[in-house]
């Protein structure tokens, strides 16, 4: 009995991990975005491609000098992760922001067997822009994929 016992626990401690898969592009979107608004640009940097670190450490610089009633609302903000579009090696992450109503798009590829954001000087003008003058993105990568829209908990 002990033995069957011993069996079960190692099983489900087995399932518990595999289920926890922080591998996975909508994890990595996730801990990439929320660096960003929470200001924790090292957490970000933990995935992201070489150059988006490069995009963030400009960034962080940038927010050093931003007043603390500006980081503050800055960490108010709120990710709401809409679709994941999984291909072999790339992904892209449609989401909006509960300061900015309208889909923005985060770009990631898979480097090593992790999924990284890959965020460059042009996605980020994008987003400014469209948050400044309140337009949607273009989202059209011209590749064909599967769109998995995510289910956030929320009644519709």
């Amino acid at each position: 009995m002990k033995k069957h016992l011993l069996i079960f626990a190692q099983v489900v401690f087995v399932l518990i991990l595999s289920s926890c898969n922080s591998n996975t592009p909508k994890a990595a979107a996730e801990k990439f975005l929320n660096g960003i608004y929470q200001l924790d640009y090292n957490a970000a940097k933990q995935v992201s491609t070489e150059d988006t670190k490069k995009m963030l450490d400009m960034y962080e610089q940038f927010t050093q000098n931003l007043p603390d009633s500006n980081k503050m609302q800055f960490r108010k903000i709120k990710i709401d992760i809409k679709t994941v579009k999984e291909e072999k090696e790339s992904a892209t992450i449609t989401y909006i922001t509960s300061d900015n109503p309208h889909e923005q798009t985060l770009h990631l590829i898979k480097q090593n067997e992790k999924w990284l954001a890959h965020w460059t000087k042009e996605d980020a003008k994008t987003e400014n822009s469209d948050s400044m003058n309140d337009q949607v993105p273009a989202n059209d990568t011209g590749a064909t994929s599967t769109e998995t829209p995510i289910d956030s908990g929320k009644a519709k």
